[in-house]
This record gives structure tokens, sequence and C-alpha cells, in this order.
């Protein structure tokens, strides 16, 4: 039982820093000090350091040898080089979901859109008062569009992948309005007619489109 307690204890600390992380409370570079830590997240020094070798595993924390832990810096490069690997990835995953899914997938894909759907409608008549949830809608949306890819090696490195995307929009936040709206349209709607080649260059044109807004608004 007291083990289990443990695992339960280093879950929650690893869930918490890496939202912080992800969403900015902990700002890129920003030192990770584990008095600090300790008293921020009420956890242990040994499931502090065991959380934090995790994330720089996963490429969210640095971990230079004898300096300590820091957020992982963001520069455009990275961006350039996530979004990349994002398309690759995403865009293969898509094809094979398209071929495997089922009925229940289509189901999945159509209640995913509709929340996504109604939180950007909010978004584009001026109510932005809900942008976390936005960015979960749109995570679900992402997901369950490639989850029926049969591969769930492919579906944990998108998921690492859509998260360090994830971090450099957080930083922004801004919706990139109807644009981006119709484009999840034309995905949900190819997906279903099982157009893989139109699901996937709208899919291409989303995440490529996404990088130049991000960038653009990392450098205003």
């Amino acid at each position: 039982m007291m083990a289990q307690i443990a695992a339960t204890v280093g879950t929650s600390t690893y869930q918490k820093i890496k939202r912080d992380i992800l969403f900015g409370a902990l700002e890129p570079g920003a030192k990770l000090k584990l008095d600090s830590l300790k008293e921020r997240y009420s956890a242990s020094l040994s499931t502090l350091r065991e959380t934090l070798n995790r994330l720089a595993s996963e490429g969210f924390v640095d971990a230079p040898e004898q300096r300590g832990f820091f957020v992982k810096p963001v520069s455009a490069d990275d961006l350039h080089e996530i979004a990349h690997l994002r398309v690759l990835l995403e865009c293969h995953a898509l094809r094979l979901s398209i071929a495997n899914g089922d009925t229940e997938w289509e189901g999945r894909l159509a209640a995913a859109h509709h929340k996504l759907n109604v939180m950007e409608q909010r978004l584009l008549a001026g109510d932005e008062s809900e942008k976390e949830a936005w960015k979960r809608y749109d995570w679900e949306f992402h997901q369950t569009l490639i989850s029926a890819c049969n591969s769930a090696n492919l579906l944990s490195l998108h998921a690492t992948l859509y998260e360090k995307y994830l971090r450099y929009q957080m930083l922004v936040l801004t919706h990139r309005g109807e644009e981006a709206a119709q484009e999840h349209r034309v995905m949900f709607e190819a997906a279903l007619a099982r157009d893989a080649d139109s699901a996937v260059a709208a899919l291409e044109t989303h995440i490529v489109k996404g990088l130049e807004h991000t960038v653009a608004a990392m450098n205003a």
C-alpha cells in the first residue's frame, strides 16, 4: 500500500510540474530549485529528482552536469524541428487511422470535433475565457483523428511531440481564427469520407500555418 501511495504521489508531482512547464507557469530557462519545488508541490526531494530526470529524458527539462535542473529554453529553430517531425508522424498516423477506423472511431471523432468547434466559435465571438479548455479540445480532436492507427509506439511518440508543440502555442496563446477552424472541418469531413489524401493535405497545412503563426507571435 505504501508503495502504491508513493507511486501515486510521484505521478501526481510529475503531472503537476509537466503541466506548469507546458502552460508557462514555470518559464522557459528558469532554474528549478529543489527547495522551492518541494514547498510548491509538497513533494520529497527524491520524488522531485526522479520527476525532473524523467522530464529531462522527455525533453522538457535540461539537466547539465553539476548545475541542477532548468526548464528547457525555447527557440524558433527548435519549434521548426518539432513542427516538421509532427508533420511526419501525424500525417503517417492519420493515413493508418483512416484506413483502420471503424464506426466507433467515427463516433468518437464526431464528438471530439463538436467540442472543438463549439470552443472555436466562442473564440471567434470574442470569448477568450477558456483558452486552456480550447487547447485540451484541440488535443483531443487531433489525438482522436489518429487513434485508430493501431500503433501504441506511434501514438506515444506523437503525444510527446504534440506536448512540445503545445508549449510553444501556450507561450503566445493566440487563435488563428476562422482559417484554423476551417482546417479542422476539412480534416474531420475528409476523414469520415475516407479521403486520406485530402485529410493529410489539410493536416500538413494546419501544422505549417500554426508554426508560422507561432513564430511570428514569438518575434512580435
